[in-house]
């Protein structure tokens, strides 16, 4: 849906009472799409009309710098307004995004309850089920009947995150069952909650890497899942919402690090920030592919005797490398979506060599074609050693392609920190030292004169 009042409304201020009942009355990511794309001053007054509980829905939709910028142009009374209201998980994302100075003076003016919510969430590890669920959940005790427990949501949970689920405890707050919402309208008001709930409760505990608590839920179909501490108390759950987050957050990290990137950069971030993100990442792949121009290095000679070489290792060097990553892409996201695990690694590798040995048969004899076009009557001998070599490597790029991560994943490592320049510097060098080794003994068999 488009707003009526566009931008230059704002600006103008003509009409703000029409600006603040359309504003108000629209979805609240339509309204924070809107603000996102107005500059600092009409944003912030925009935002400012806003009715509290609207505020505090569209701020949580917006992007991380436009929530930086606005929170610099808002007075500290609006923000802890904002802050106040929000949940206790959305909280802490926010307290990750703000200066230290500042979270401490807002976590000081909240109550104690919501004080003690948001700074259990921050004591825990980032990307971990405990920093990602939320406070927010219904928990019913032991011995309730179906009636007293309708009951009690009616009256004491309206405000949870969802109600599809309750969590029954002990009195020590351990987690023992769990009943749907579904269960409980279904059932009669006098049966006793223990009799109708169920007792193989699917949980995630407090250290698990966020990660595996969406593959959980993804695995199971389940709109919330209970965290546990240490001792099985229940402390919080995550919700659908987050875990839609969650692998989204971790899709774009992966598919950073596949690129060579830092793995947390907003397309929105500053051209500084751009720098900061992608310098290390190609310093680093400068040195990385020092590599493979060490294994030339000591070739410049023969490459000079037989300038066919010159074009025929950048297709060998490419191929190779597609290949690699070919197979790479295929097993980091199989393993990222839980289609397969370590235990696999023996089955994925036998079916990227074989699938390689189809593919080296092919490329290699169309390598050794075009090297025969390229290359003098003299030097058609190339042909057999290139071919021979692109069949070798493209093989060996499809192993390592799903070996590498394989191996990582077994390390409890992301698989994604095999990145794309990495794979394609290892078979470049492995690639380029293995073909003009053999061109070099080609040479001093046939006795060739190498130029002085």
């Amino acid at each position: 849906m488009i707003l009526q009042a566009d931008r230059v409304l704002l600006e103008g201020i003509t009409d703000l009472n029409q600006l603040k009942t359309e504003l108000n009355d629209l979805p609240p990511i339509d309204v924070g799409d809107y603000i996102a794309e107005l500059d600092n001053e009409p944003r912030a007054i925009a935002f400012r009309l806003l009715q509290k509980d609207k505020a505090t829905e569209v701020f949580e939709y917006l992007p991380k710098q436009v929530r930086e910028e606005l929170i610099a142009s808002l007075q500290s009374e609006q923000l802890f307004q904002i802050v106040d209201t929000m949940s206790p998980d959305d909280r802490a994302k926010l307290f990750d995004e703000l200066p230290a100075k500042v979270v401490k003076k807002l976590i000081a003016q909240l109550s104690p309850q919501e004080r003690q919510a948001t700074s259990m969430i921050l004591g825990y590890p980032e990307e971990t089920a405990g920093r990602v669920m939320t406070t927010e959940y219904v928990r019913l005790r032991q011995g309730l009947t179906v009636g007293e427990a309708i009951q009690k949501i009616k009256q004491s949970d309206q405000d949870k995150e969802t109600i599809y689920y309750a969590y029954v405890t002990d009195d020590n707050r351990k987690l023992v069952q769990v009943v749907s919402l579904r269960q409980l309208l279904f059932s009669i008001p006098d049966a006793l909650i223990g009799d109708i709930a169920s007792d193989r409760v699917i949980k995630a505990h407090t250290h698990m890497p966020q990660e595996d608590v969406a593959l959980l839920m993804q695995r199971y179909d389940l709109l919330a899942l209970p965290v546990a501490d240490r001792e099985n108390r229940l402390v919080g759950i995550v919700t659908i919402d987050d875990v839609v987050d969650i692998l989204a957050e971790e899709a774009t990290e992966d598919l950073q690090k596949f690129a060579g990137g830092g793995g947390d950069e907003s397309v929105l971030s500053t051209p500084q920030i751009a720098i900061l993100k992608r310098l290390p990442w190609l310093m680093g792949n400068i040195a990385l592919y020092l590599g493979a121009a060490s294994a030339i290095a000591p070739f410049q000679s023969t490459i000079s005797l037989v300038p066919v070489l010159a074009v025929i290792m950048p297709i060998l060097s490419n191929t190779s490398g597609n290949v690699g990553i070919q197979s790479l892409s295929v097993t980091v996201r199989g393993l990222g979506i839980g289609e397969v695990s370590p235990r696999d690694t023996l089955k994925i590798v036998s079916k990227e060599v074989l699938a390689g040995l189809g593919m080296s048969i092919v490329l290699g004899l169309t390598l050794a074609g075009l090297s025969l076009i390229w290359s003098s009557q003299e030097e058609n001998w190339v042909a057999l050693v290139a071919g021979s070599v692109m069949a070798v490597n493209v093989v060996v790029a499809a192993a390592l392609g799903a070996l590498l991560p394989m191996g990582l994943k077994k390390l409890n490592l992301d698989p994604a920190l095999i990145s794309g320049p990495l794979l394609t510097t290892i078979l470049d060098a492995v690639g380029f030292l293995t073909f003009l080794t053999l061109i070099s003994t080609a040479i001093k068999v046939l006795g060739m004169s190498t130029p002085a």
